[in-house]
């Protein structure tokens, strides 16, 4: 349990940081990009409204700009600008005095693949464009983006390889110390286990005598109703006691349990058959389908305490005339154990995902009379997962409870002692 707690931890702290970084990386790309396209536009809007030229103050022989515009814009600039018939689509003036890489066969080109893209602005190639139409010819300026787009990408990568640098640091610094995190918890459990194990001891030296008492009473006085409670009332509190301590013992030894090839057809079947009478007797009907031949290395005992659990839950919970089922199979690589009985009122779902917790009963069971303390399916769950398995409950119409516990087919007995 401990175990599996410092993995969601980790897992849960790694997606989270991960969601971050996700986030951060892409807005600030995201922004970093708008930028270039926003700076180049800023450009491109002023070229477009001075026919393909900065504006220049005649007086003062100094180019007109906007003031959060640097005046090393006009020379750090490459640029040219197309003009184009609008009823021939062919380019009537080229100007390509701004720039070295692009010739007049090369920007009468670009312009062509601007107008067949259809939009005012966008790129073609490395280069930025705006167009601007007019009646009978359409002025196309392109901008030359390559250095900013190049620039762009290196720090999108930049940004990626340092977060991911930085999530790997980060999940070594995690791992290192979700050990020391948990130790609390870990000790903390740890404690509860004991505690369970040394009060359940010492509870049932009083437990025992007070039955023996009770007895003695009733051979001196003969039976009576008082008597009778308290003999029960023990014997219930004695079971519930020797539940814990089994409970607390199984998740001590998961380690150390014995694990050996079994027949658990034989086990599974064996174990139904001794349910079948009580069944009968309470006017229940119980089917069993158990598929032949079937072997589980594991720990007999253990599935034995599993298959009486799950039948025992069933049979209490079941009413008069309902109906119990076991059926044991083989599902590809597993074993499936699945015992389903039809239940008085549909199972709700919250229900459903907290049945497997200790002493967590449905309101509709706490006033039935059944005599259980909803300790038995949390010993199922420690036994299903002691074998590497997993359960799970379901109310497929609504009206039937069913719960299934499957295990691997072929286990290792290193990987028992491993895990």
């Amino acid at each position: 349990m401990i175990r599996k707690l410092q993995i969601r931890f980790i897992l849960l702290s790694m997606s989270a940081l991960l969601f971050v970084l996700i986030l951060l990386i892409t807005g600030i790309n995201i922004v970093n990009y708008r930028n270039v396209l926003s700076n180049a536009d800023k450009i491109l809007e002023l070229l477009a409204d001075n026919n393909g030229d900065f504006p220049l103050d005649q007086e003062n022989a100094e180019f007109d700009l906007p003031e959060d515009m640097s005046p090393e814009v006009p020379y750090e600039s490459r640029y040219f600008y197309v003009t184009l018939n609008n009823e021939t689509v062919s380019a009537i003036q080229t100007e390509i005095n701004h720039i070295a890489s692009v010739d007049s066969l090369g920007a009468a080109n670009y312009a062509v693949t601007a107008i067949r893209n259809n939009r005012p602005k966008g790129f073609v190639a490395a280069y930025r464009y705006m167009m601007r139409r007019r009646s009978d010819t359409t002025l196309i300026i392109f901008l030359d983006c390559g250095r900013k787009l190049l620039s762009f990408e290196y720090f999108l990568y930049a940004s990626i390889v340092i977060s991911l640098a930085g999530y790997f640091l980060v999940f070594l610094i995690i791992v290192f110390f979700s050990n020391r995190i948990i130790r609390p918890i870990s000790e903390a459990y740890e404690k509860q286990k004991r505690f369970i194990t040394d009060a359940g001891h010492e509870i049932k030296t009083p437990l025992t005598i007070i039955t023996a008492d009770a007895d003695i009473l009733e051979m001196e006085h003969g039976k009576s109703e008082w008597i009778s409670d308290i003999k029960k009332q023990a014997g219930h509190l004695t079971a519930l006691t020797n539940d814990l301590i089994y409970l607390a013992r199984l998740e001590e030894s998961k380690k150390t349990m014995m694990m050996v090839e079994f027949p658990v057809s034989d086990l599974v079947a064996e174990t139904a058959a001794s349910f079948q009478a009580i069944a009968q007797t309470q006017g229940k009907k119980f089917e069993c389908a158990v598929s032949p031949a079937l072997s589980l290395c594991g720990n007999e005992k253990a599935v034995a305490q599993l298959t009486s659990i799950l039948l025992d839950n069933a049979l209490k919970y079941s009413p008069e005339g309902g109906i119990v089922s076991v059926r044991l199979e083989k599902l590809n690589k597993s074993i499936r154990l699945s015992v389903s009985n039809t239940v008085k009122e549909s199972v709700k779902k919250e229900d459903l995902n907290r049945l497997f917790e200790r002493f967590y009963r449905p309101d509709a069971s706490r006033n039935s009379g059944t005599g259980g303390y909803g300790i038995g399916l949390s010993v199922a769950n420690a036994i299903v997962h002691s074998h590497n398995g997993k359960i799970q409950a379901s109310a497929p119409d609504g009206k039937s409870l069913l719960i299934t516990a499957t295990f691997p087919m072929v286990q290792s007995m290193m990987q028992y002692i491993t895990k």
